[in-house]
């Protein structure tokens, strides 16, 4: 689907069963969202320049994402998306400034695209020039993320408080609950991860766009682009402060299941060690030897069972007087 909006913000599909002859002045930005062959064939003619399919936005290296070539400005920067699902994506975007029109191909639907559009159907005619208007969609894209990290933070903190609790709670935990948290941590970690990476290609592409002449020319957009390269900055070392805390918590719980682990080891091991004196008396009295003296005392057995009553005691008290249990 090929969207085409205007200087006063309306829009409009562009079908390839009944293409234009030719672009109008007033479109700003045209917008290719999962364009099927036939449409990628008629931006091209109505551009005149190539655009790249999702099989070279795939398969393009880190090297080559950034590149002026037959007039057009190519960019390509990874956003993430499905945010509110458990397994987060990136998808590669290109962004594209030839002439004053901005295009941009993409094969997901970040919300910051949705939430751009909506914003200009509000304020008609804001936007002047394509670098502008890339700036401004860059800037949202960049506030979306921080939504993104703001969510992540959220969901990092109440998980914190359930794996941090006193001891009376822990006790009334279900089995395996902290192993069951490892998966919620993974999923956290993976979405900021895959924020990071994103504002990774973000601060590239920022860099590349503001040594480009047209957008020095520009200043409203030069200005944005200052703007939101600090933006960047910002949101990759918060990114960063999330992730440590997510490793911090990843390894605490990691932590308490170790604890939980040997605390049930340290009673196998108490009780064996408390049953071992009594099995040691009852192992002596248990052998048929024919010279054993106690076999013919008339309280025999009673003294064998205060013997390793008495054995299992003494160890136990000794080991509450040492502090070990």
């Amino acid at each position: 689907m090929i969207r085409a909006y205007r200087l006063n913000g309306s829009a409009e599909i562009i079908l390839p069963g009944q293409p234009p002859a030719s672009l109008d002045d007033d479109i700003l930005w045209l917008d290719l969202v999962i364009p099927d062959r036939a449409e990628e064939h008629l931006a091209e003619s109505l551009l005149c320049i190539p655009i790249p399919t999702r099989d070279d936005l795939k398969d393009i290296e880190p090297s080559s994402r950034l590149y002026v070539e037959n007039g057009g400005v190519y960019m390509t920067a990874s956003l993430v998306y499905k945010v509110e699902s458990d397994l987060p994506e990136l998808t590669d975007i290109a962004f594209i400034l030839v002439g004053n029109r901005l295009v941009t191909i993409r094969y997901g639907e970040p919300k910051a695209f949705a939430l751009f559009s909506a914003a200009l159907l509000r304020i008609p005619g804001k936007y002047k020039t394509g670098s502008e208007l890339m700036a401004r969609l860059l800037e949202t894209i960049v506030d979306r993320t921080a939504e993104v990290l703001e969510v992540a933070v959220a969901r990092v903190d109440a998980l914190s408080a359930e794996v941090f609790v006193d001891r009376k709670a822990a006790k009334r935990r279900p089995p395996r609950f902290l192993e069951d948290k490892l998966i919620d941590i993974a999923s956290h970690h993976r979405l900021v991860s895959k924020a990071r990476d994103s504002l990774v290609t973000l601060s590239r592409l920022m860099t590349f766009l503001m040594s480009l002449p047209d957008v020095r020319k520009d200043y409203e957009a030069e200005e944005l682009c200052r703007i939101v390269t600090r933006d960047v900055q910002s949101l990759s070392e918060h990114a960063g402060f999330v992730s440590n805390n997510i490793t911090f918590l990843l390894d605490a719980s990691l932590g308490l299941i170790n604890v939980e682990q040997n605390a049930i080891i340290k009673i196998f091991s108490i009780a064996s060690v408390v049953f071992l004196p009594p099995t040691l008396v009852a192992s002596v009295y248990g052998m048929n030897f024919d010279f054993m003296p106690e076999l013919a005392w008339t309280y025999g057995y009673a003294f064998a069972l205060v013997g390793m009553l008495l054995s299992a005691i003494i160890p136990f008290l000794f080991f509450r007087w040492k502090g070990w249990l």
